[in-house]
């Protein structure tokens, strides 16, 4: 039997593990045709979840369902690109029929659409090679607006459009958006400060357009029931207490604990049983092969954004961060340069940072801080 605890990306419903009252939310505000803006920290498990809403019947048949990650995009030449290929590399399983008629309809850069030997056409373009995004962008919302189904257009790490530095992209993909009235949108975002800007405050272009969802760490019960029929259908035992070791630790960060329980699973052989004393050298594992990234990118940041750094790790939930306490507190130089240094980790998600309560944002990271004494 494979390794049930999945460690990159979606496998489908026999490994996603619960979430089932946030996937029916999902499913019915899409079909009665809302947008949604899901927020939550990295790695809770969002992207994970749209996979899953899409994954059933009624979605596979009736919609087109378009999957986007823009987390590496720098700008809206970047943010069509990534989204003219997700939308080509979806409709390319589905037939010519499906894909021709959007390949016809990008007249723009239909010249950087290739065809291999069997016809199948590929996405050629480069990042920062539209010369005309939006152009471009409008032939792709003309195509989601007359494609034969009506389409649901999920755009993870959303709220890295803030960071295009140009004033006029919220509101030319809200005016989109609101006008393509046979697709429905999921915007998804890792950083709440940001989100929350865009959707809540009513001088924003999506202010009040879509119905927020704050996903929140899967509820440890269903989690350990989880954990425990794995391990069972694998003919291997399950101590509970394992489960709740690793929530408390990273805080019901799905990523973190699938990925110890993944180690785990792979070292609990047949008939035995997986025990909280197998816990701490999974975890070393982790830390262990990571050793040397993390060596790098911690004497890679500036002096002052270091000391931050190691101030948010050692409080592990840093609150106050400005104020004159946790300046003398850590021996910092000053409020101002603390927030200049919070602007560049946060930037580079080296921290998070969570209606005001800062933290690591790799806890493997943090626990490698603390193994070389740093805190």
């Amino acid at each position: 039997m494979k390794n049930p605890f999945i460690t990159n990306g979606y496998a489908g419903s026999e490994y996603f593990c619960d979430r089932k009252h946030e996937t029916d939310d999902m499913r019915s505000l899409l079909v009665n045709e809302n947008n949604i803006a899901i927020i939550s920290p990295r790695r809770i498990g969002k992207t994970e979840l749209i996979n899953h809403v899409f994954d059933c019947d009624e979605f596979r048949t009736k919609y087109h369902c378009f999957l986007v990650d823009i987390y590496a995009t720098q700008s809206v030449s970047d943010l069509v690109n990534m989204l003219g290929k997700a939308v080509l590399e979806e409709l390319k399983p589905k037939g010519r029929n499906a894909w021709e008629k959007f390949v016809t309809a990008i007249g723009s850069i239909r010249s950087e659409i290739t065809f291999d030997i069997n016809g199948q056409p590929s996405w050629s373009v480069g990042l920062g090679e539209i010369n005309n995004p939006i152009a471009t962008l409008d032939e792709i919302f003309r195509y989601l607006q007359s494609a034969d189904r009506p389409c649901i257009v999920a755009i993870d790490e959303f709220q890295q459009i803030t960071k295009y530095g140009d004033a006029t992209v919220e509101a030319t993909l809200r005016t989109y958006v609101q006008k393509t009235t046979n697709a429905h949108f999921i915007f998804a975002g890792s950083q709440r400060h940001l989100m929350n800007g865009m959707f809540t405050s009513p001088s924003r272009p999506f202010y009040q357009s879509v119905t927020i969802m704050n996903l929140k760490p899967l509820e440890i019960n269903k989690y350990i029931e989880f954990a425990n029929d794995k391990f069972k259908e694998g003919g291997k035992r399950f101590d509970p207490a394992v489960l709740e070791n690793l929530y408390g630790r990273f805080d019901g960060v799905t990523s973190y604990i699938h990925r110890i329980l993944n180690i785990l699973y792979s070292r609990t052989g047949d008939g035995q049983a997986c025990s909280v004393d197998m816990v701490d050298p999974a975890i070393d594992f982790v830390v262990r092969l990571s050793s040397d990234t993390y060596e790098s990118l911690f004497y890679q940041m500036p002096q002052k954004q270091r000391a931050v750094f190691l101030a948010i790790a050692s409080e592990g939930k840093a609150t106050e961060v400005m104020s004159g306490s946790f300046v003398k507190r850590h021996s910092l130089v000053s409020a101002s340069s603390v927030s200049s240094a919070i602007k560049g980790l946060l930037d580079k998600d080296f921290i998070t940072n969570d209606n005001g309560v800062y933290s690591v944002y790799d806890k493997f990271f943090q626990i490698w801080l603390s193994k070389r004494g740093m805190i």
